[in-house]
Parts: structure tokens; C-alpha cells; sequence
């Protein structure tokens, strides 16, 4: 069974006390996992080490947008600046090509034809999720994010996806239960690349309202 873990690295929306990221880094190190992390343009240009590690650790780099707002208030401009700046700090920090991997702020527009097809004129295509763990709420603990993971990637079956985030605590202590309880039921951690993805519009949790800030 094929698991794909996927963070989005980003800006909080919210305070916090520091990125987990080298935590997470670690983590995946220790259980010989490979992941995707969405990276979002100008948090790689607050954060190239941050950055650079995740693409030296081997794990495979996504575009997460540049300023990560809702794709549909962009015009077609803005949507073709926004992902390009991004790509270009992307290259320029990590050394890799995000392309073709789009994930969208919020999830926001993935269930557009007409956003899909733009950003498959940039040369991407959307990558979505089946699991979410609502990491990103106040108040979630590692024990709720475990076990959503968990039980869901079990659920699901091979070729799970599932959503994470860099910034939330719970994260990083979640994680190496997560990988040791799906490493126990048979399963193995790949990069979207690595998966037998659908055509058209890929798998996408419930787009968000506009008036919940929380990140994705």
C-alpha cells in the first residue's frame, strides 16, 4: 500500500513558536520515508536552509503558490505571476524544478476547469488529498492527528494522499507514530510522483469558506 504524506510549507496564519520543519525532516529521516512538501514561494525566500533541506533530504518539491491566496481572486495575470514567482525562488533556493506539482492555497479554485486548465498552461496540474487531519485548528493534539491519518490512509488504501502542514505543533510529534503504525499495516511512503494519479481534476478535500483562515 502506497502512502503519500504531503506538507504544505508556508507562512502560519496564525502565531507559533517556530517551525517544525527540521523535526519533520528528522522524522522522515528515521523511518527512510519519502514525502512531497508544497512550498510556498515567499516562505522559501524567508527560509532557503529550510528550503535546501528538503530538497537535499530527497524528498520531492511542489509550488505552492507564491503569496498563497485563493486562486480564484487572481485574473489570469496574476495567476501566471503568482506561480512563476514562485517557481523562480523555488529553483533558485532549492535547485529543483516544482514543476508539474500545483498544490492550491485552501484548496481553494482545485474544483475550477477553468483554474485547472491555467495552471496546466503554466505546465502543472493540481494535486489535491483524500485525508485531512485539521492539524491547522486550534487545539487539535498529536493523538487526533495520528489517529485521522492513520485510520484514514487505512481506509482509503493504496494510493492514499494526505494533507499535512510544516508549521502546526502537533505535527512533528505525530509523525513518527504515523509512520511506524502505516509501516506495521504494510504500507510505504512515496512521493505524488510515485503514484498512479487520475486524469483531470485530482482528489481535493472540501474547498474551505473564505472566512476560515486557516492554511492549506
Amino acid at each position: 500500500m502506497r502512502v503519500a504524506l504531503t506538507f504544505d510549507a508556508e507562512h502560519p496564519d496564525r502565531p507559533n513558536d517556530g517551525d517544525t520543519t527540521p523535526q519533520i525532516l528528522a522524522a522522515l529521516a528515521d523511518a527512510g520515508a519519502r514525502a512531497t512538501f508544497f512550498i510556498q514561494g515567499r516562505w522559501a525566500e524567508a527560509f532557503p536552509e529550510l528550503a535546501l533541506s528538503i530538497a537535499e533530504a530527497g524528498h520531492l518539491v511542489g509550488n505552492h503558490s507564491f503569496y498563497h491566496a485563493r486562486l480564484p481572486v487572481l485574473n489570469g495575470d496574476g495567476l501566471a505571476t503568482d506561480v512563476r514567482s514562485s517557481e523562480e525562488v523555488i529553483r533558485a533556493v532549492t535547485g529543483h524544478d516544482p514543476q508539474p506539482w500545483f498544490r492550491a492555497p485552501f484548496g481553494s479554485g482545485a474544483d475550477r476547469g477553468d483554474l485547472i486548465e491555467a495552471l496546466q498552461g503554466l505546465g502543472y496540474r493540481h494535486i489535491g488529498w483524500h485525508i485531512e487531519s485539521n492539524e491547522w485548528e486550534p487545539g487539535r493534539t498529536a493523538d487526533q492527528i495520528h489517529r485521522s491519518v492513520v485510520d484514514g490512509a487505512l481506509a482509503h488504501g493504496d494510493g492514499a494522499i494526505a494533507l499535512l502542514h510544516t508549521w502546526p505543533r502537533p505535527v512533528a510529534p505525530a509523525l513518527p507514530r504515523i509512520l511506524a503504525d502505516l509501516a506495521g499495516q504494510g504500507a510505504t511512503f512515496v512521493g505524488v510522483d510515485q503514484l498512479d494519479l487520475p486524469p483531470g481534476l485530482e482528489p481535493v478535500g472540501e474547498p474551505r469558506p473564505a472566512d476560515i483562515r486557516a492554511a492549506s
